[in-house]
């Protein structure tokens, strides 16, 4: 009779207990040469950016190796700090002949883990490269560097008459968010990240410098080759790094207004979406929150709405352009079961409906102190929003999970907020499968698993079972073309290959 342990032989279990001493011992030979090989950098990347441009404290490094999602901190090795785009070029030589992984970080408000150094290697804070250059007022476009966040790029163009609409909510950097082509609730109106990028200065693997449109072009539109620039808006880092972006701008419009309209179900809410803008009308934001999160809102940011699924509407343009707008909007909801409007007509006033909004976030942790939180993000066409919403609902209903809704539904993209006891696995257990019941969800409705967040660590698969493994393996092989030794931002967007 065999004897079985773990339901293994003993000359299996030999073979395992030898395959995991040869597994230990890659490591730690792994380790060790990739210590030796930061040990001689250290001198090289002082002389690029100086002794304070380099850092190897425990926090800092804790500090760049985590964001905002779910997905545990990987801290480099270091922590570069360059100042201009040739220190990024003579840093990523150095990493490039010593095979050292490079993880570009921005401000560290994604929410897919795409920051984690999961192989260890160097981090590139890009923080003091902080310039707007090259604002072109009368052409409507401006230059910015990787440290310049969206808000400080609206503060320098205050006087000007011009703004830069896209809002992810949190004041990211533009160049990361590039990197995630990242949209927001402006989106409707004015498009994502993909729609706005004129022009990208890359650092690759190897050091190179490349400008995807030509040194200096921002034309509004080309039909010339390729499109490298919406190659590398998206790419998370994995191809290369984004050290100058030049970005549409926006003339400001003449008045803008803003509304909440309170509905009887969800079904109401999202049909009124639907047909706002099928009948053309050019709104500029429509949010949807359901009323789990409207509640949470309430209580966080001490308003009064009804607690019933709601919407967040704004309107741009003229006086009389903005007022046939919100007359025929107003006229939609209402035949759906809508409230009168709620008006915010003073910037002061949108000002604070629209930081409820993006408040939602720290209102739904608010829910269950001690908890954490963990945004979903998918998208599908308009005429499956209805659908897809109270699927949804009744999914987290059924399954005892607190996920208050908020969507950017203008272009059916929307958030569950799920708020998880870290110290509960089960519970843990059972967001994790509804997190894949929803991605696969949208999927099955001719979607996406991710409209604005990016694909990180979390999506991989589901990307796999987005675009079908033909497409990944072209993905793959622009990988392989641009970062032969695989060093950009490894492990992200694309899955490890099988040995």
């Amino acid at each position: 009779m065999k004897i079985t342990m773990l339901g293994l032989t003993p000359s299996r279990q030999l073979l395992s207990h030898w395959r995991c001493l040869q597994q230990c011992r890659s490591f730690r030979t792994e380790n060790t040469a990739r210590s030796a090989a930061l040990d001689s950098v250290l001198s090289a990347f002082r002389s690029i950016c100086g002794e304070d441009g380099i850092s190897l404290g425990e926090a800092v490094r804790e500090q760049h190796g985590k964001d905002e999602s779910v997905h545990r901190c990987c801290p480099p090795d270091v922590v570069v700090f360059p100042h201009c785009v040739e220190e990024v070029s003579a840093l990523a030589k150095v990493c490039h002949n010593h095979h050292l992984p490079i993880i570009p970080f921005g401000t560290g408000t994604g929410l897919e883990g795409g920051v984690g150094a999961l192989k260890g290697g160097v981090c590139f804070s890009l923080r003091n490269m902080d310039q707007v250059l090259d604002l072109h007022q009368e052409d409507f476009d401006v230059t910015v560097e990787p440290g310049v966040t969206r808000k400080a790029l609206n503060a320098y163009l205050r006087e000007t008459g011009l703004w830069f609409p896209v809002d992810p909510g949190a004041d990211a950097s533009l160049c990361g968010m590039a990197a995630t082509s990242a949209s927001g609730t402006n989106a409707v109106r004015y498009g994502t990240m993909r729609e706005n990028v004129l022009n990208l200065e890359v650092v690759l693997a190897d050091g190179t410098i490349i400008h995807t449109a030509g040194k200096g072009r921002r034309p509004r539109k080309t039909s010339a080759g390729y499109n490298l620039t919406n190659l590398f808006v998206g790419s998370e880092g994995t191809l290369g790094i984004i050290t100058k972006s030049t970005l549409r701008l926006y003339g400001i419009p003449e008045a803008m207004v803003s509304a909440v309209c309170s509905f009887p179900s969800v079904q109401a809410a999202v049909d009124s979406t639907v047909q706002v803008l099928q009948a053309g009308v050019p709104i500029a934001r429509i949010e949807f929150l359901d009323e789990v999160m409207i509640d949470a809102c309430n209580r966080f940011s001490s308003l009064s709405y009804p607690v019933t699924p709601t919407l967040f509407l704004e309107f741009h343009g003229s006086e009389r352009s903005v007022e046939e707008q919100v007359n025929l909007t107003e006229d939609i909801t209402q035949s759906n079961g809508g409230s009168d409007f709620q008006w915010a007509r003073d910037a002061e006033t949108r000002n604070s409906l629209w930081k409820a909004r993006h408040d939602a976030w720290y209102a739904a942790l608010a829910l269950r102190p001690g908890c954490k939180a963990y945004s979903t993000d998918v998208c599908v066409p308009l005429s499956r929003l209805p659908q897809i919403i109270v699927e949804t609902k009744e999914d987290l209903m059924e399954n005892r999970l607190t996920g208050p809704i908020a969507g950017h539904v203008g272009d059916g993209n929307f958030h569950c907020l799920m708020v998880v006891d870290p110290s509960d696995p089960e519970e843990q257990h059972r967001v994790h499968l509804f997190t894949e019941r929803l991605a696969r969800r949208a999927l099955a409705m001719d979607g996406t698993c991710t409209g604005e967040h990016g694909v990180g660590l979390g999506k991989r698969a589901l990307l796999c079972e987005e675009v079908g493994h033909t497409a990944i393996n072209v993905m793959q092989g622009l990988k392989d073309a641009l970062d032969p030794k695989n060093l950009m931002n490894p492990g992200k967007v694309l899955q490890p290959r099988e040995p």
